[in-house]
């Protein structure tokens, strides 16, 4: 029972938290605390540990904003290619959501998730959040002028067709061979290449910008340091990726935000930051 709860309660404390390993931890202090203690009054048990384990993420999140971040903060990626023998992994959000929601306090991302992950009404996220129903509708009205342009929607990203897996190929094909005008004419105008080392370890560029840059940072740092790699393609966060494999470890995970209307890479988040990483096993993903 407490295996189910875990996997039960992981999207809800992951999406708000962002990280797989403070959702386990938020998790693990709820149930041990509710298996310890008298649970009286307690008629709908998964009710309630959704309730607690919302808040306890909420809490940890207001924490952490109080704790000095890396210049470039990114998402702990998560494996989402079992999804169809997983059904929890179905809940887990997006990548380039999660990085979207970043721009959100605490609350706000709770309710939002709740509402437009989890279609829980108003009345039941004032009951899970202690807030009066006026200020929930408050809160997600708020969250969405935050997260998207007036008509915006949520980034959608094709992941298994013929057309993703070419792109994927002549990318990483592009890379190796430094063929910079095919690697350039894959990338959108406005192309943004985000890196997350987590403080440990020091990458090259946390931000880069530009069809050109992108273009020129991406060979260097492939050439420089992962030209060795075993490259897998995969899934992470219901998104395409690249996992570069260095002496047997997971050195980097490159998650790729594609614009389904042209077929161009918008975005390139690069998380190499070993704590993000350890969770991410490769059997999963190949």
């Amino acid at each position: 029972m407490i295996k189910d709860y875990q996997d039960i309660l992981f999207p809800y404390a992951y999406n708000i938290l962002g990280s797989a390993e403070d959702a386990r931890d938020a998790i693990q202090d709820v149930l041990t605390k509710y298996y310890a203690e008298p649970r009286e009054g307690v008629i709908n048990e998964k009710a309630y540990l959704v309730k607690s384990v919302i808040n306890q993420a909420i809490n940890k999140k207001q924490r952490r904003k109080l704790v000095p971040q890396p210049e470039e903060w990114l998402p702990e990626p998560v494996a989402t290619e079992s999804a169809d023998a997983n059904v929890y992994l179905k809940d887990i959000l997006s990548y380039s959501l999660l990085v979207l929601l970043e721009k959100l306090n605490a609350k706000e991302r709770a309710v939002f998730i709740l509402k437009e992950s989890f279609d829980y009404d108003h009345k039941e996220i004032a009951d899970i959040l202690s807030i009066t129903e006026e200020h929930a509708r408050k809160l997600l009205s708020r969250a969405k002028t935050k997260l998207f342009k007036p008509g915006g929607e949520t980034p959608r990203n094709p992941i298994h067709d013929p057309h993703t897996n070419a792109l994927l190929q002549n990318y990483i094909d592009a890379i190796r061979d430094r063929n910079m005008p095919k690697l350039e004419a894959l990338l959108a105008e406005d192309i943004a290449l985000y890196a997350d080392g987590g403080g440990k370890v020091k990458v090259v560029r946390t931000v880069c910008t530009g069809v050109a840059d992108v273009a020129g940072l991406l060979a260097y740092v492939y050439h420089t340091y992962l030209r060795k790699s075993t490259v897998h393609i995969t899934e992470i966060n219901h998104q395409p990726a690249f996992l570069f494999v260095v002496g047997g470890r997971l050195a980097t995970c490159m998650v790729l935000d594609l614009d389904p209307a042209t077929g161009r890479i918008l975005r390139i988040n690069n998380v190499v930051d070993p704590a993000k990483l350890k969770n991410i096993t490769l059997d999963a993903t190949t």
